[in-house]
């Protein structure tokens, strides 16, 4: 079959493709060489699918669904392998294969189509948060996996020279910086974190009610982990007038269920809301950055 990426792929990694990068031109040979490598029966592509990578759902040779997962180098697949043979299952997508020459993950078939993000909010956020417990880890000794310091570190550089060319941003992008500066000065922990974590990244499986899929590992605090899941839905809190008081209400009871500072994840969503705000801005997404820095301004 042909392996045409969806257009959501399209989009989003030709947002930050680096000058002269033919990874997405060179996806459909390489998905055939790793699905015959592997002796796999293609059954579909997944669509929309993610942002990061091409999800393919497959059979194994014994008839065991599957999952074929391909990502350009930019996206750490590696980093996403060595995470999920640490976590070996538990609350995260069972990896099924240990290495891998072409670096695309073979993974436990989850149901694709069905996230928390189907349940109603208070349940989904439930839910989220039980499966984030799960990861948080102490890391592998003598792990290569990035820091929160040093991922942070890249996106402030990023965000300030957004804001050189913003005068709007400004002010939010120094109380973002301000908030990170003093976030660093003294973490609480060092655990290994999923990265990305949201609502659409919890699948519903069959060995477990829900497991988290897709993670950009990182270490670092947890608080650091949870901010991304505060801001899940922000579409609907846009759009409506108690907006500023659900997310307060959500930050307050996300920090007292899973025992994470409630001010250093205020500062945590503050950051990442204002980075993700700045980024979208910076390659064309408008809507997003509107409500996104808008989301920021209330914490």
């Amino acid at each position: 079959m042909a392996f045409e990426p969806p257009q959501r792929l399209v989009r989003a990694l030709g947002e930050t493709a680096p000058a002269g990068d033919d990874w997405l031109a060179r996806l459909p040979a390489a998905a055939e060489r790793a699905v015959a490598r592997r002796e796999l029966t293609v059954e579909r592509v997944q669509v929309p699918g993610g942002r990061s990578s091409l999800v393919v759902l497959v059979r194994r040779a014994d008839g065991t669904p599957a999952v074929l997962k391909l990502a350009p180098p930019r996206a750490r697949p590696e980093s996403e392998r060595a995470a999920l043979a640490h976590w070996g299952g538990l609350g995260a997508v069972q990896l099924l294969e240990a290495e891998a020459e072409d670096g695309a993950l073979l993974l436990e078939r989850l149901h694709p189509d069905v996230s928390v993000r189907s349940l109603p909010e208070a349940k989904a956020l439930l839910e989220a948060a039980g499966t984030l417990r799960r990861l948080w880890v102490a890391p592998p000794a003598g792990h290569v996996f990035e820091t929160v310091a040093e991922r942070t570190g890249r996106q402030a550089v990023a965000i300030r020279a957004g804001a050189g060319t913003d005068p709007e941003a400004a002010p939010l992008v120094e109380a973002a910086l301000a908030a990170r500066a003093e976030l660093l000065a003294a973490p609480p922990e060092q655990l290994l974190l999923h990265g990305t974590f949201r609502q659409s990244k919890v699948l519903s499986g069959e060995r477990m009610p829900w497991l988290a899929v897709g993670p950009d590992p990182v270490v670092g605090e947890s608080a650091f982990d949870l901010a991304r899941l505060v801001r899940d839905r922000v579409e609907d809190l846009i759009a409506t007038p108690s907006g500023p008081s659900t997310t307060r209400r959500r930050i307050k009871r996300l920090a007292e269920s899973l025992e994470v500072d409630q001010e250093r994840l205020r500062g945590w969503t503050l950051f990442r809301a204002v980075e993700s705000g700045v980024r979208a801005r910076r390659v064309g997404r408008e809507k997003d950055a509107e409500l996104l820095l808008e989301f920021a301004s209330w914490l």
